[in-house]
């Protein structure tokens, strides 16, 4: 599939696992790493090592604990060619910090990119939620996650959907959806990602697209979309 997007003039960039628990997932990320071809996104240090020893550009991901310009600049010396913010920073800490990188000289040195639509991955355990819930092994799951495409809800005791369960991530309850903040990101994000949902995918970028410069909002929904975390308000708080 990677060589077939390439094919039509797509960037492809194979991101790699944020949490490396067994050798074989190591040489599974050193054959990524090493496939010649296509771009890698770093989610673990590991792999930023990886790249650096093979003098290889990466994307740093949003997994990386990556808060300052400091560590920043560090990571350009290992190799970095685009920076994708952890999703629970906001647009006023963006900003500062791409102050601080002006101040260290390195502001146009990388690109910088929002994750802007999905459930957004907010912790990773080195146990598997989806096969605990159907009381098996982690390394006899029968990869049973197939039967929950859009995983598994998690509702408090108010009956708010708070999280979804997918694999070993915690992840957001509601839909990330920065669609009406496009005009905001201009002139400090120069990629933003859409996480697939379901099969609107395709459907949601277009709306994206035509909302670029803010000519057509899109409808967002409260107890559904969420933007909190760019606005600087709790993270499932929707503000207009």
């Amino acid at each position: 599939m990677a060589k077939s997007l390439a094919g039509s003039g797509k960037q492809i960039v194979l991101s790699t696992l944020a949490l490396v628990q067994a050798s074989s997932e190591l040489g599974e990320l050193k054959r990524y790493v090493e496939n010649g071809e296509f771009l890698i996104e770093a989610s673990d240090l590991g792999v930023v090592n990886m790249c650096a020893e093979r003098k290889l550009p990466f994307v740093a991901g949003h997994a990386l604990n990556c808060y300052n310009a400091v560590t920043l600049k560090i990571l350009l010396k290992q190799g970095m060619m685009r920076w994708c913010m952890p999703v629970e920073l906001s647009r006023d800490w963006l900003v500062n910090l791409l102050n601080q990188c002006d101040e260290l000289g390195i502001r146009n040195q990388f690109e910088v990119e929002v994750l802007s639509y999905g459930h957004l991955p907010l912790a990773y355990s080195a146990r598997c939620f989806t096969a605990r819930s159907e009381d098996r092994p982690k390394d006899e799951c029968e990869t049973c996650c197939i039967k929950y495409p859009n995983g598994r809800n998690v509702l408090s005791q108010e009956n708010q959907q708070v999280f979804v369960l997918n694999g070993i991530q915690t992840m957001s309850g509601y839909v990330y959806n920065l669609g009406n903040e496009l005009a905001s990101m201009q002139g400090l994000v120069d990629v933003v990602r859409l996480s697939p949902q379901g099969t609107d995918t395709f459907a949601m970028l277009d709306a994206f697209r035509a909302n670029e410069n803010g000519a057509a909002p899109l409808p967002l929904t409260a107890n559904s979309d969420c933007n909190g975390y760019w606005r600087r308000l709790a993270g499932l708080e929707l503000q207009a």
